[in-house]
């Protein structure tokens, strides 16, 4: 499976911001703030990381049906996209 095009584009923003966000955390627990702050930011870098990842199983999912109407084979069967995205749920 190849990505491309805007969910490329789509998917190295959200992981870009994510990098971002884990950096910010760092200096957050480098700074001594509060866990609460910085529990609540974890979880805004998890979020992001999760949808960038359900992004290229859609892209995958799209791949396929594409492929199967063009009478060609997929590059990753559904049973295949499945159990990745069961990873991230």
């Amino acid at each position: 499976m190849e990505i491309e095009g805007d969910a490329l584009t789509d998917v190295i923003k959200r992981l870009r911001r994510a990098e971002g966000q884990i950096r910010g955390i760092i200096a957050m627990l480098e700074a001594g703030r509060d866990c609460a702050d910085v529990v609540t930011q974890l979880a805004a870098v998890s979020k992001a990381l999760d949808r960038a990842g359900f992004k290229i199983i859609a892209t995958g999912l799209r791949q396929c049906v594409t492929a199967e109407q063009d009478g060609q084979e997929p590059a990753l069967d559904v049973a295949r996209l499945e159990k990745l995205f069961l990873s991230l749920a």
